[in-house]
């Protein structure tokens, strides 16, 4: 007698997810584009100046095909995946994989603690190491600088001269702007803008200078 054949219980891949929200995208080279975020809740890490702490916690667990139904329902081809921190939550990849396989340009935001080596090659990185002022400087995993590709991006969040100095060190020991665009952001609140305007331009420092396009808009409003 054949035995019955057992069904497949193996739950589908999900995640959990703090909020999908359309907004213009504030950062990086593609700062001013309207995109879909999607924020995953959860993060190992606590920076001191985080100002998405609501993300630490709480959110609702959807499966992949659910994320994919909302995000299409915004009608735009560009999509942030963002924090919390989304390589904590191992079905992220799959996620990344489908978003690409349907053609969105796709955006990853990720603290720098955790390897991005294998996210699918399609997505580009946007990796934020973490500075001294962060309080989190130890955990970043420094084997994603030889990771690093033309097509990513290296975001760094200055407190104080001190990150300054620290970030443009690192920034010349790794020869970060040999491997993708590094952008210097001062940390909202805390460090004027011009004054690390003029610290780029005494040094001539190998960075951009990056200014939150979104917290000028709307301030630290969640889903904006």
């Amino acid at each position: 007698m054949t035995a019955a054949a057992v069904p497949d219980v193996t739950p589908p891949p999900a995640l959990r997810i703090t909020e999908i929200f359309l907004s213009l995208q504030g950062e990086c080279v593609e700062a001013g584009w309207p995109t879909v975020f999607v924020r995953l809740t959860g993060c190992p890490l606590r920076c001191r100046y985080c100002d998405t702490a609501y993300a630490f916690h709480g959110g609702r667990r959807l499966a992949l095909d659910a994320v994919l139904a909302e995000v299409a329902s915004f009608g735009t081809r560009r999509v942030c995946v963002t924090g919390g921190e989304p390589l904590a939550q191992p079905a992220i990849h799959d996620l990344l994989r489908r978003l690409a396989d349907e053609g969105y340009a796709v955006l990853l935001e990720t603290s720098g603690a955790l390897p991005v080596r294998d996210v699918d090659p399609r997505v580009v990185r946007v990796v934020d190491f973490k500075t001294p002022g962060s309080g989190e400087e130890g955990r970043n995993d420094y084997t994603n600088v030889a990771a690093l590709r033309p097509a990513d991006q290296v975001k760094i969040v200055v407190t104080d001269r001190a990150d300054y100095l620290w970030a443009l060190d690192l920034v010349r020991r790794h020869r970060l702007d040999t491997r993708a665009t590094v952008w210097l952001s001062p940390a909202w609140g805390e460090l004027e803008p011009r004054v690390l305007a003029e610290w780029i331009l005494e040094d001539h420092a190998p960075v951009r200078l990056q200014i939150q396009l979104h917290k000028i808009l709307w301030g630290t409003e969640p889903g904006r």
